[in-house]
């Protein structure tokens, strides 16, 4: 417990710790931040001299109070090396009590004597000073004192508190050897602080009883003029109103009460009731100050009077009329005894009031305990008054605070966490609390928490995230930037208790000062006087601190504004912490979703591409694009969307984007590869669903997806589509005309068992396809057909490359706020070479296969391409001879001269080869697997009239050309 010793921790801890050295682990927070204040202060541990002072209130209500229960103390611990203290708010000692009588005669007088200030900034870290400074019960044991001469003692201190203001009224303090510490005492301290609080709270009923006596005794001398009464206080309900009215007239009530000023008010009850609440003075006899606040329910003669002045005919003044009913319906003042006559009545009006300025609201004052009442109802016609509140304004003042927290608390619920950004909840934050509890509020977040991470040290990397406050030019740290907080700061002692600072004082908070003595001096000249310090704390997790700083208000923070400062930065936090937590999920999938993109695309000569993929602002989901290049220089385009957003949505997308790249290796018809699709899907979903998963748990799996399937061929200028409940693409032609092909629709993929068409368009040279998700054409804010025309007029630019059009279509169609994923892909299609085209069409005639070759030759010749012409002759002829072998006349053969030689041979037969290993004594078989060793790829694709048995030769390998001759060298002999 920091005991003194000489192989004690904190003796040592307390040692290193002046010679600089690093003491975090050893020394507990609160006390280790009291050395780190004293030090600031330039104290020297054997050198803290007590001031004395003679300001004493050595009769006022605190000792008052106290005096019972420091009777009581002094006999628990009678015998006992006790020194029982107790301390005014400033932490001079009013009165002391020993255990020991003769404890007296041998302590130094700072110990016996009352009048010295154990104040912090005096004496360094004591339990006076302490329990100030933290606003708690504090314990202190032997080296933990920061002056040498207590190192042989302990102390328990607690702060003593006014119960109807929240504030620190004095200190009471335990001091004891070391050796007869005990952790009873932190109970036995509680329970005696709590006992003087009662009695300062039993002292302020006192006054409010002798406030209600001095209005009956003036309600029992007052005739009767226009207000019936006989001075005896009867329910509100005689008079016809219910619980419901008597609460709005409390309420009202309270607020005069907390004006502190005579006034007359009419308060609009439900069914245009009308009652009048006057609040005049009254001084008790021993000459307390306070107000009565009355009620006055006029007759109906009256309330008819006041409701003809709305409708006063021309040249007869409302005003005036409404002003006689209501002094017909209200006594003098005047001929109330006990009420002296004053003014005119000034006007408020709080809201739901008429007649005068709004004052803000506050609950019926929580001291203000007399009676509600009226005296019945009149016998001869005239009014009916009562009382309704009577109390000191002071005390009215702290109810309608206590009524603006609620207000606050009720208000932060729905303004703080209407987002999921982080940064954005802690602005939010801030604009709740300023100007209703701070003039100026900083957040200061770790780096990690913007990123959605959890801080590992919430104390390093702070970036400064918001300032926000009633002017712009008060010199804060900017936001943005970093923040390196020195050990003393009340937000470096917030973020490692994990506990609410206060510092009422900042002229005198050195701690504060100490960060950045130039900027504190600036705050102080711009009237920053007050802070509060809360560690945005959730799930027990600290994610950064919120400073509330007061410049405006006079007064300084109390408890009370640590408290509602406290409540605001914990729903904050919670808030903060969900956008973090989400901002994670959100950086997750967004980097799953960038890695199932794809990150570039295969060389090919059949289109010109670009691309774009916006996620949306609420989360990430499952839009995907691709290119695929495929046989016969043709080019597959595919833009799909998964319904969704988050990891499921984006792992889905991965896993549709995959097999559609396997379907369309496959060779495969758009609508072929749709029908792939839209079973994988319904799969998919019934594996993540389950037979038995009913839906309204939430349990909806996959629920569908849509897609576009494009395949465009050069050599043909042939574009085939085929749409999953997709939105079709939009045709640009090279003059500019805009089109949006009417596609068959086709459902959604998962709904299984209905059709999928494709339909076929020709394209010319410089067409541009645009294929896109729904995002970037549905919108809330914006009609779905002119989201079309903002594209239309985007696209008619036919003569821009791909990129640029990428370019125009985001800055001009894209909302401003996407609710959902974007991806877009512009591809302008180009068309092969005729001249780089050779076709022949030959009978199923094997004869005819050196024919072919020495025409192959002399192709290959004419295009430069001698070096490859014997391995095109030996693929051609396997592929030739298969054809005329196996499958049905008639054969085509077809080069196409592109990025590689492509050797086609078809034929009307749907019989697919298949590649084998042939074995030694075999006289055929080999032919095939010469293909595949002579190609750099080979495979079969099938057409409404047979299939394409087809075969891409590289121009170069390596960087030379491919050395056919070599190969078959090690190929064994056929």
């Amino acid at each position: 417990m920091g005991l003194v010793a000489d192989d004690i921790g904190p003796v040592r801890a307390r040692e290193q710790f002046l010679r600089g050295g690093t003491t975090e682990e050893a020394v507990r927070s609160p006390i280790l931040s009291s050395w780190q204040r004293s030090q600031a202060l330039g104290l020297s541990p054997d050198g803290c001299e007590l001031p004395y002072t003679q300001d004493l209130d050595l009769d006022g209500r605190l000792v008052r109070a106290a005096a019972p229960v420091m009777n009581r103390l002094q006999a628990m611990f009678d015998g006992r090396s006790m020194n029982i203290c107790l301390a005014d708010a400033r932490g001079a000692v009013l009165q002391r009590r020993f255990g020991r009588a003769s404890m007296v005669r041998h302590l130094a007088p700072i110990q016996s004597v009352p009048g010295f200030v154990f104040a912090e900034k005096y004496g360094g870290t004591n339990g006076i000073g302490l329990a100030l400074a933290e606003r708690q019960l504090v314990n202190i044991y032997g080296a933990e004192h920061f002056a040498e001469r207590s190192q042989s003692n302990a102390c328990v201190a607690i702060p003593v508190r006014d119960l109807l203001n929240g504030r620190i009224e004095g200190v009471l303090c335990f001091g004891y050897p070391y050796t007869d510490a005990d952790t009873a005492l932190d109970v036995v301290i509680r329970k005696a602080a709590d006992a003087i609080e009662r009695r300062l709270l039993e002292q302020s009923s006192a006054r409010e009883r002798a406030l209600l006596q001095a209005y009956l005794d003036a309600r029992r001398g007052a005739p009767a003029d226009g207000a019936s009464g006989n001075g005896q206080l009867g329910e509100l309900a005689t008079s016809g109103l219910d619980w419901r009215d008597q609460m709005i007239l409390k309420e009202k009530a309270g607020e005069l009460l907390a004006s502190a000023q005579r006034a007359a008010v009419e308060v609009i009850l439900p069914g245009d009731r009308r009652v009048t609440l006057l609040s005049r003075p009254v001084t008790s006899a021993s000459g307390v100050e306070g107000l009565a606040v009355e009620a006055v329910l006029p007759s109906r003669h009256q309330r008819l009077t006041v409701r003809a002045a709305a409708d006063a005919p021309p040249g007869v003044s409302p005003g005036l009329l409404a002003q006689q009913a209501l002094s017909d319906a209200v006594p003098p003042p005047g001929r109330l005894p006990g009420f002296a006559p004053g003014p005119a009545a000034a006007t408020a009006r709080p809201p739901g009031i008429s007649g005068a300025p709004a004052t803000p609201g506050g609950p019926g004052a929580p001291a203000a305990r007399g009676a509600p009442g009226v005296a019945g109802p009149p016998a001869d016609g005239g009014a009916t008054s009562g009382l309704v509140l009577v109390g000191e304004p002071g005390v009215g003042k702290f109810a309608v605070a206590a009524r603006r927290r609620l207000e606050l608390l009720s208000e932060a619920s729905t303004r703080i966490g209407t987002t999921l950004d982080v940064s954005r909840t802690a602005q939010e934050l801030a604009e709740t609390a300023v100007p209703s509890l701070a003039d100026y509020v900083t957040i200061d977040l770790p780096a990690a928490v913007l990123r959605g991470d959890e801080p590992s040290d919430p104390c390093k990397d702070l970036h400064r995230t918001v300032v926000h406050g009633v002017r712009d030019d008060c010199p804060f740290y900017p936001a943005g930037e970093r923040v390196d907080l020195k050990p003393a700061t009340p937000q470096l002692r917030s973020l490692t208790s994990g506990e609410t600072v206060l510092e009422p004082e900042l002229r005198a908070a050195h701690g504060w000062i100490s960060q950045h003595p130039g900027r504190a001096q600036r705050l102080l000249a711009h009237g920053v006087h007050s802070l509060i310090t809360v560690p945005l704390l959730a799930r027990g997790i600290v994610l950064g601190t919120a400073s509330f700083y007061r410049s405006q208000d006079p007064s300084p923070f109390g408890d009370d504004d640590c408290s509602l400062a406290q409540e605001l930065a914990t729903r904050a936090a919670i808030c903060i912490d969900n956008a973090r937590r989400y901002t994670r999920e959100h950086s997750m999938v967004l980097a799953l979703q960038h890695s199932l993109l794809p990150h570039g695309f295969p060389e090919q000569s059949a289109v010109e591409v670009a691309h774009r993929y916006m996620p949306a602002e609420s989360g990430v989901g499952g839009d995907w694009f691709d290119v695929i290049p495929l046989s016969g220089t043709r080019v597959a385009l595919v833009v799909g969307d998964v319904v969704g957003h988050g990891l499921h949505a984006a792992a889905t997308m991965g896993r549709l984007r995959t097999a559609a790249r396997t379907f369309a290796e496959l060779d495969l018809a758009p609508d072929e590869v749709l029908t792939h699709l839209d079973n994988l899907v319904g799969r998919l979903d019934r594996e993540e669903c389950g037979e038995d998963d009913d839906p309204a748990n939430g349990n909806t799996g996959i629920i569908g997806a849509t897609c576009l399937y494009v395949i465009y061929d050069p050599t043909t200028q042939q574009c085939t589509m085929a749409r999953a409940g997709h939105p079709p693409p939009a045709l640009v032609r090279p003059d500019g005309t805009v089109t949006f092909p009417e596609l068959p629709a086709g459902p959604p993929l998962g709904l299984g068992g209905l059709p999928f068409e494709s339909a076929e368009f020709l394209l010319p040279e410089g067409s541009q396809l645009v294929l896109y998700t729904d995002g970037l054409i549905e919108d809330r804010h914006r009609d779905f057909d002119m989201a079309l025309e903002q594209l239309r007029a985007a696209l008619s630019h036919p003569n821009r490359p791909p990129e640029e059009t990428c370019r125009e279509v985001v800055r001009s169609v894209v909302p401003e706020h996407p609710a959902d994923d974007i991806a877009l892909l512009v591809a302008r299609t180009h068309v092969l070479d005729p001249h780089r085209i050779a076709v022949w069409d030959l009978p199923a005639d094997p004869a005819l296969v050196s024919s072919v070759r020495a025409a192959v030759t002399e192709r290959l010749t004419e295009w430069g391409l001698e070096e490859i012409a014997f391995t095109t002759e030996l693929l051609l002829s396997e592929l030739v001879t298969n054809a005329v072998r196996y499958g049905n006349g008639p054969i085509q053969v077809r080069l196409l001269y592109d990025r590689a030689l492509i050797c086609e041979v078809a034929d009307a037969s749907s019989t697919a080869p298949h590649l084998r290993h042939a074995a030694t004594t075999d006289e055929g078989g080999r032919g095939l697997f010469l293909v595949a060793q002579l190609s750099q790829c080979w495979g079969t694709r099938y057409t409404p009239g047979g299939k394409v048995i087809w075969a891409e030769c590289a121009l170069e390998v390596g960087g030379r050309p491919f050395a056919a001759e070599a190969f078959l060298d090690d190929i064994p002999a056929i």
